[in-house]
């Protein structure tokens, strides 16, 4: 019987216990992030050049996440990489919230989840204190990820709090086992959107013809 356990309350250490979840040490195990991608138009690297730009100027007046992070980052993404036409369909899970703790304050965030075409989830992590790196997200998403009844095929996701990505696969066949991509950041020289569109157009390409559930 397959133990389902609350994201909400997920670890890694639990999900390693109750799943035996492993990250694998094959390289090629998640080869899609790193693979030469198709180039982008001009066009498409001007308004990306924008997005990142906009993002940069909020960041000179925080707290600026919230919402924003979506319509600033997220939207654009979506739209290029082609989520919202057929055969995608972006739907919304339930929030899970989460918490840490300051100097004895304890400061709440909330992971956004979207699932298009089931076997790609994207987690938006929204704060407003940029302390929520994504990491924080791994466990909640990779609970998602492994609830998938599709994992006789491989399922991805993405973690991005508007300023960090980070691309997931996962698997659950013989085992549970996952890998991520390094970490993609809006803050380093060069626009990292570029990689991060082509990444997801390349992630949406493997799970565009697999069928929906019913």
């Amino acid at each position: 019987m397959v133990q389902t356990i609350p994201a909400t309350e997920v670890t890694l250490r639990a999900l390693k216990q109750e799943l035996g979840l492993h990250q694998s040490p094959n390289p090629i195990f998640f080869q899609e992030w790193s693979e030469t991608h198709g180039v982008l138009s001009e066009a498409e690297q001007q308004l990306l050049d924008r997005v990142r730009a906009n993002f940069m100027e909020l960041m000179e007046d925080p707290p600026m996440l919230e919402n924003s992070v979506k319509m600033v980052v997220l939207a654009p993404l979506l739209d290029l990489a082609g989520f919202y036409r057929k055969p995608f369909r972006v739907e919304t899970e339930t929030s899970t919230d989460i918490d840490m703790e300051d100097e004895g304050l304890v400061i709440r965030g909330r992971i956004d989840v979207l699932v298009l075409k089931d076997r790609l989830w994207l987690l938006v992590i929204e704060s407003k204190r940029s302390d929520f790196a994504v990491t924080r997200a791994l466990p909640q998403a990779l609970a998602y990820m492994l609830s998938n009844p599709e994992l006789s095929q491989p399922t991805f996701g993405m973690i991005t709090n508007g300023n960090e990505f980070l691309f997931l696969k996962a698997t659950r066949q013989t085992t549970a086992e996952y890998a991520n991509s390094r970490l993609f950041s809006l803050t380093n020289p060069n626009n990292e959107l570029y990689e991060v569109l082509q990444i997801l157009r390349r992630l949406g390409g493997e799970v565009a013809t697999s069928p929906s559930r019913t």
